[in-house]
């Protein structure tokens, strides 16, 4: 077991959040019980993630998308309030993090597509303010547009909606999980012949095919799943602790 503010020190050290300006608070974002034996990670605290990680007796959950989103009502009414009334009355702790789970360089969500994938990595470079947001690299052998959306579907668990564009080999590649589709140009400008993210909008087509890059709309959620099970699995080997995954699955 541990103490849950040395796991709080912990993640701060790694993950380093105060570098990163978020739409949200990352760290602990409700305080239960003071030891964790027990962690259950997932992507989102959803009611139905919440009441599956009571019933798995959790300590204390780790998800990459938490509460207290900027531009959402203050209040803790609605569905926020249930949501937060349950893990007060159970006593479990939330820690959520958003951009630094998704930039960090081992436990981050780009850095497990990009193993899935068998990318060798390049530098990321930063889109939209964040530092190293944007992940690009080369596969060891190039691959046809979709022998890629291929080894998405077999990582994922999913088939990724595919825009194709002309080129007919796939070497160099972008990618940013999550909804980050407006980073296309971006991704073009390094010269790649393919964009994989979470999500689609209605321009992103058009983009797609004037830009000449293959786009892969993978999932929010689908892209999503890999860094808190490798971040997850991490604190349970270095603080001796249980984890457990649990996928409260989401189509978007």
């Amino acid at each position: 077991m541990v103490q849950l503010t040395t796991l709080t020190d912990y993640l701060a050290e790694i993950l380093q959040p105060e570098a990163v300006e978020d739409y949200c608070p990352n760290g602990l974002q409700v305080e239960g019980r003071a030891v964790v034996q027990r962690l259950v990670t997932g992507v989102t605290a959803s009611q139905r993630f919440i009441d599956a990680a009571i019933e798995a007796n959790a300590d204390a959950i780790l998800v990459h998308h938490g509460f207290f989103w900027k531009g959402e009502p203050a209040t803790i009414t609605g569905m926020k309030g249930q949501r937060l009334q349950r893990l007060i009355r159970a006593d479990v702790s939330v820690l959520a993090y958003h951009l630094p789970l998704d930039t960090h360089r081992y436990f981050g969500n780009n850095a497990c597509l990009a193993e899935a994938l068998g990318v060798v990595v390049e530098p990321p470079i930063s889109v939209g303010g964040v530092r190293d947001l944007l992940w690009h690299g080369r596969l060891a052998t190039p691959a046809t547009p979709d022998e890629v959306a291929e080894k998405l579907r077999l990582h994922l668990g999913r088939p990724a909606l595919h825009i194709a564009a002309a080129p007919a080999q796939i070497e160099h590649l972008a990618w940013c999980s999550g909804g980050a589709q407006k980073f296309l140009s971006a991704a073009a400008a390094l010269g790649v012949q393919a964009y994989i993210s979470g999500e689609i909008s209605e321009p992103t087509t058009h983009e797609a095919r004037e830009l000449g890059v293959h786009y892969y709309a993978a999932g929010h959620h689908a892209t999503e799943r890999g860094g808190v099970q490798a971040l997850g699995a991490h604190l349970a080997e270095r603080f001796q602790i249980d984890h457990q995954f649990i996928d409260d699955d989401n189509p978007a």
